[in-house]
C-alpha cells in the first residue's frame, strides 16, 4: 500500500459527523448499530475514543491515549458526551491542519504507523463511522467528498493486499462495481450497504 505525504483537511467530515451526533435523540441510544455488539452509546463513545486518540497521534503526543487497542473495552458515553464529542471532534480537525501532522511517525490503538497513514486512517474511521451512525439512528448521510475518497483508496488498497476478499475490518461485502462509491467503501469495510435499523 503506497500513501504519499498529502494532506487532507479532516473539518468538513467532522462537522458531518458532529451534525449526525447532534441529531442522535435519547430513546435511540440502546439501539444497534452495523458494528456488531455496539449500540449507538457504544458507537459515540468510541468516536469519542478515536477522536481524543488521533488528536494526540496528528501531534505526536504518544501515550495512553494512543497506545491502547480499540478492543481493550467497550466504549459508553457519560452524562456530558454531545458536548465532549464535538470537542474531540474540533480539536481533531485542528490537530490534522498542521502539516507536520502528515510527516514521521505516530502511534494509534497501540500501532505504530507513518503519519500520512494515520490521517488516512481517521479519514477512514470518520466516514464509515459516520455511515455506521446515520443509518443507526435513521439520519440522511452524505460524507465529505474528499474524505470518502481517502476512506476508499485506503480500504480498496487494504482488500487488493488480500486478494479482494478481506478487507481492514473483516470480509469484504460483494457490491455492484457502478454502485456509489459510499457504498463500494461500506462494502470494503466489512458491512451490508444494505443494512437497516429494526423498526
Amino acid at each position: 500500500m503506497t500513501h504519499e505525504t498529502t494532506t487532507l483537511d479532516l473539518g468538513p467530515q467532522t462537522q458531518v459527523l458532529a451534525r449526525l451526533a447532534d441529531g442522535v435523540r435519547d430513546e435511540r441510544l440502546a439501539d444497534p448499530t452495523p458494528c456488531p455488539g455496539l449500540a449507538v452509546r457504544n458507537l459515540l463513545g468510541h468516536l469519542t475514543g478515536l477522536a481524543v486518540a488521533f488528536r494526540d497521534a496528528a501531534r505526536k503526543d504518544l501515550g495512553p491515549t494512543t497506545d491502547t487497542s480499540p478492543e481493550a473495552s467497550v466504549p459508553d458515553i457519560g452524562p456530558g458526551w454531545r458536548e465532549e464529542l464535538a470537542a474531540a471532534l474540533g480539536e481533531l480537525a485542528r490537530a490534522w491542519r498542521e502539516p507536520g501532522a502528515w510527516t514521521g511517525e505516530t502511534r494509534a490503538g497501540g500501532i505504530d504507523l507513518p503519519g500520512a497513514v494515520a490521517g488516512a486512517v481517521v479519514a477512514d474511521e470518520l466516514v464509515v463511522h459516520g455511515w455506521d451512525l446515520a443509518r443507526a439512528t435513521g439520519q440522511e448521510y452524505a460524507p465529505d467528498p474528499a474524505a470518502l475518497q481517502t476512506a476508499y483508496e485506503l480500504l480498496a488498497g487494504a482488500a487488493e493486499e488480500s486478494g479482494g476478499e478481506r478487507g481492514m475490518f473483516g470480509p469484504v461485502v460483494a457490491v455492484p462495481a457502478d454502485a456509489p462509491l459510499l457504498e463500494r467503501a461500506v462494502g470494503l469495510s466489512g458491512r451490508d450497504p444494505g443494512w437497516s435499523r429494526p423498526a
